[in-house]
This record gives C-alpha cells, sequence and structure tokens, in this order.
C-alpha cells in the first residue's frame, strides 16, 4: 500500500517569469538532503499581491491552499503580504515559512528565513557609510510598511555612529518620475544619498541621479536584489553598494553551486534551497505529521549550517524564535559593470 504524499504550498505573491518553476525547484532540492518516509506534493498558488495588487488576492490564494489540505506553506516573500499572511497563518494553524525581510511578519505559525531585514540593514548600511567617512547623507524612502520600517530603523542607526541626515523624501513605490524630488535632496549638499524600499522606485531614483548627473556615492538596502532579475535595470545602479544575502565564501552556497548553478546564482534561489531543507528537517522531526506536529518539527531544527549569508551562518528555530539564520547573514555587495560583486 503506498502511502499519500505530504502537500507542501507555494504561496507567491508577485508575478514570476516561469510560474514560479524555479523556486519550487530550489525547495525540492533542498527536499531531496533530507530522507522522508514518503513524497512530497507541492500545491502553488500565484498570488497578485502587495504593492502591485491587493491584499484580498493574497488572502483568497492562502485559503485555497488552507483548503487543499497543505501541511505548511513555503511564502510569500514581501513583508507588505507577510504581515497579512501571519494572522491568516495564526487562525488557521498553518506553519509558513516566509522569505521576506520583516521580523514584523513572525507569530506562532508565521516562521521567518530572513531574505534582508528591515531592522538590521540600516545598521549595516549606517555602520558602512561612517567607515567610508560619509557623515552627512539624503534619504529616500518608499511609502509603504517596508520602506517606512526602514527608514523607522535607519534614523535609529544613524545617530549612534554619527551620521546627519540634510533631507529626507518619501516617494511611492511604483513611482516613474523622481528628477525634481532627487534635485531637492542634491540641492542639502549631503555627501551621500541613502535609498531604503521595496526596490521598484530604487530604479526610478537610480534614473534621477543620472539624469541630474549627481556623483555622490550612494547606498541602499536588500532592494537591489531585484538586480538579478531585471539585468536592465543594472547599468543605473553601477556603484551603488546594497546589502545582501549570498557571499561568495560560503561553503554550503558553493555546494549547492556544484549540484545546480542556477539555484545557488541568486538570493531567491539560495533561500529556497534552505527552506526546502528547513521543511524536510521538520518533517523528519515532528511526532506527528499534522499541522501542528510540522511546527513543533520546525522548532526541534537546530544549528543546520546554512547557505545564505557569510560563511558560518547557521540557521533554525525554536520556542519563542522565529528567525531562521543566526550569525553573519548579510552581506554588503555591490552592481559594478552590470554584475554583483561582494563588497571588500
Amino acid at each position: 500500500m503506498s502511502a499519500q504524499p505530504i502537500k507542501l504550498g507555494l504561496l507567491y505573491d508577485f508575478p514570476q517569469h516561469d510560474g514560479g518553476d524555479s523556486f519550487a525547484k530550489a525547495v525540492q532540492l533542498g527536499l531531496d538532503t533530507v530522507e522522508l518516509d514518503r513524497p512530497v506534493e507541492f500545491v502553488r498558488e500565484l498570488a497578485a499581491g502587495l504593492p502591485s495588487g491587493t491584499a484580498f488576492d493574497v488572502e483568497q490564494k492562502f485559503a485555497s491552499l488552507e483548503r487543499q489540505g497543505v501541511l505548511a506553506i513555503a511564502g510569500p516573500s514581501i513583508s507588505d503580504n507577510g504581515i497579512i499572511v501571519r494572522d491568516l497563518a495564526d487562525a488557521a494553524g498553518l506553519a509558513c515559512i516566509n522569505y521576506t525581510g520583516g521580523a514584523i511578519t513572525r507569530s506562532e505559525f508565521m516562521f521567518h528565513y530572513q531574505v534582508g531585514s528591515l531592522e538590521e540593514e540600516p545598521a549595516v548600511l549606517a555602520e558602512h557609510l561612517a567607515e567610508r567617512g560619509i557623515r552627512r547623507v539624503a534619504v529616500v524612502h518608499d511609502r509603504s510598511p517596508v520602506g517606512t520600517q526602514y527608514a523607522h530603523w535607519f534614523e535609529l542607526a544613524r545617530s549612534t555612529v554619527g551620521i546627519e541626515v540634510t533631507a529626507k523624501a518619501v516617494i511611492a513605490p511604483l513611482a516613474t518620475e523622481a528628477t525634481e524630488l532627487v534635485a531637492r535632496l542634491e540641492a542639502s549638499k549631503p555627501d551621500g544619498l541613502v535609498y531604503l524600499g521595496l526596490g521598484v522606485a530604487a530604479r526610478t531614483v537610480s534614473l534621477a541621479v543620472q539624469a541630474i548627473e549627481w556623483k555622490a556615492p550612494v547606498v541602499a538596502n536588500s532592494a537591489l536584489m531585484f538586480g538579478y532579475a531585471q539585468r536592465e535595470w543594472r547599468d543605473a545602479w553601477n556603484g551603488w553598494v546594497y546589502v545582501d544575502t549570498v557571499s561568495d565564501d560560503n561553503a554550503m552556497r558553493t555546494a549547492l553551486r556544484e549540484r545546480d548553478r542556477a539555484t545557488a546564482a541568486g538570493p531567491v534561489g539560495v533561500a529556497g534551497y534552505d527552506i526546502g531543507r528547513l521543511l524536510g528537517e521538520a518533517i523528519a522531526r515532528g511526532d506527528h505529521l499534522t499541522r501542528d506536529g510540522v511546527r513543533d518539527g520546525l522548532e526541534r531544527v537546530k544549528r543546520l549550517p546554512a547557505s545564505s549569508g557569510h560563511d558560518g551562518t547557521q540557521m533554525g528555530f525554536g520556542q519563542w524564535d522565529r528567525g531562521a539564520l543566526k550569525g553573519p547573514y548579510l552581506v554588503l555587495r555591490e552592481w559594478r559593470d552590470g554584475k554583483t560583486v561582494q563588497y571588500q
């Protein structure tokens, strides 16, 4: 008698050029590292979530996965939607692992694989600016929960290292024009510019910086990871230093590259692989093949070497501990001549 497959949900919250195939492959590669006593079946839902879509569509797609009997969900990937799914996961008693940057998404049933950090990235950027002797900066952030959180945490971080803000501006997350806004920031005569947000507006800001021929150094949060998928955006970000989660010195990522180069190429593929490993370990360590059993199993995952971050980064969960990555998981990189280069 053959065993019924374990159903795992994949919740995408923005359009996927391949229908989600590459992320599903990454999760499967991670699951394959754990010996399970029955097969795993993915159930996919592609939502048009915030900021360009709606919360309602995320809610509907989550409900569909819940009705189809999945034991756990990987996703979503944007903090705005993670906040929504957090409450849905708790109400349904359905464990999710999101791969956003927001610790505000965490809850009893919402686990968090940190592809960036709204709270920690600003500190990394402030320290980086201070080390470069850039003491006066202008700041532009998205008008969104993500952008507002980044700006809040940058304000806390910059004061501890002596960074002065000469001017601030807020930009719509889907803005297509920012020349006047950026010109106002330049007029405050800062030594550098800081962008904080989801990433689409980072493209708009970069084009405005080019348009007014502003030569100041620019730093940004992990929004510039968009460059992995949007090749045509890279040139305008040339020389911008940003926060990433992939490192050239990580032995686990090197080993993953030998198995599948495409999966190891960027932060989302690496995250998917690690999420697959976490889910596989949780199923193997759980006492009962139920939704509560998967949650309990996730809490028992400890000290797994992570494929994200600098070498030595580990991952695991625990009671009241929903952040997967521990250690130096944030990496400074720079877009240079169309390629992402680790900042030295």
